[in-house]
């Protein structure tokens, strides 16, 4: 469906899946903090978004942004959600996945799901990735009916900066001389790059790098709950978190399974603010490293 939109179902029922224009923003911003909001109310956990502002400004820029693939769902000329796929990197990442409050569980947010499931596919992308809120069962459910395995139980971590360095370890601003380094830390662990988020990364001035043992041994694109991190061992993640002036958004994602990099948060003053879970479909490897996924993956 590259490009083309598509008409699903039929009679009252049909859903328009068509590609996102900028100017859907707006109107998908209000519906994406309405959706998150009511569940988060809902299970009482804080809000993802503070504000329908800022909800419309991520979409807007996703939106607009040339490594990403949205669509949109209509009924009868109405908007009635959205869906994303992160482009950027071999691994393509999903979200946010948002609908309307008033129309949820009639199909709507199956299709954006499977609008951009085959546009991986025609893509060729080696997998698909996403991150969800694990009190939300029913994304739980579509998403294992899609073909999406769980594979990381993760804690959402939020609390005051550490602002200081680590003994041994240097955190610098990433620099395009980073990157190729970069990018092969990323394969080693993970098994592929995540080169094109680094890239925006570093345009955007958050990428961070952390060196020691005479090297490059770690780097994020963001210590935020939109960026990711990967380091040879934990000592060089927690390096690059004790650094960060802030963890912006709901907060770091830090795998739970991960004992060692888990407890030394606690330890700093973080707490958990929610649980999430990271779900894959196609390639994917056991990390052989230590990382912070973003909320995409």
């Amino acid at each position: 469906m590259a490009g083309q939109s598509q008409v699903l179902g039929s009679g009252e029922q049909s859903l328009l899946i068509r590609r996102a224009k900028p100017g859907d923003g707006e109107v998908c911003g209000k519906i994406c903090y309405e959706a998150f909001s009511s569940l988060a109310n809902h299970h009482n956990f804080p809000l993802d978004f503070p504000s329908s502002d800022v909800a419309t400004g991520l979409l807007s820029m996703l939106f607009a942004h040339p490594g990403f693939f949205c669509v949109v769902a209509e009924q009868d000329g109405k908007i009635l959600g959205s869906n994303c796929l992160d482009e950027r990197s071999p691994i393509a990442g999903v979200g946010p996945l948002t609908v309307d409050p008033a129309v949820q569980n009639r199909q709507a947010g199956r299709q954006l799901m499977q609008a951009v499931m085959t546009r991986a596919a025609e893509r060729k992308f080696a997998g698909i990735r996403l991150v969800q809120a694990a009190y939300h069962n029913r994304s739980l459910s579509l998403y294992a009916k899609l073909g999406f395995v769980v594979r990381e139980p993760l804690s959402c971590m939020q609390g005051p900066a550490m602002q200081k360095t680590l003994p041994g370890y240097r955190v610098r601003p990433a620099q395009t001389a980073d990157v190729a380094a970069c990018n092969e830390l990323c394969l080693r662990v993970h098994g592929h790059d995540r080169g094109g988020e680094l890239e925006d990364g570093i345009r955007q001035g958050t990428a961070v790098v952390v060196e020691s043992r005479g090297r490059l041994t770690g780097y994020a694109s963001s210590v935020a709950f939109f960026g990711h991190a990967v380091g040879e061992t934990n000592e060089d993640v927690e390096a690059l978190i004790a650094a960060a002036a802030a963890f912006a958004g709901p907060g770091i994602l830090v795998p739970t399974r991960n004992a060692g990099l888990f407890r030394w948060c606690l330890e700093n003053g973080l707490r958990v603010v929610q649980q999430m879970t990271l779900m894959t479909v196609g390639l994917y490897n056991e990390p052989a490293g230590a990382y912070l996924p973003s909320v995409l993956f």
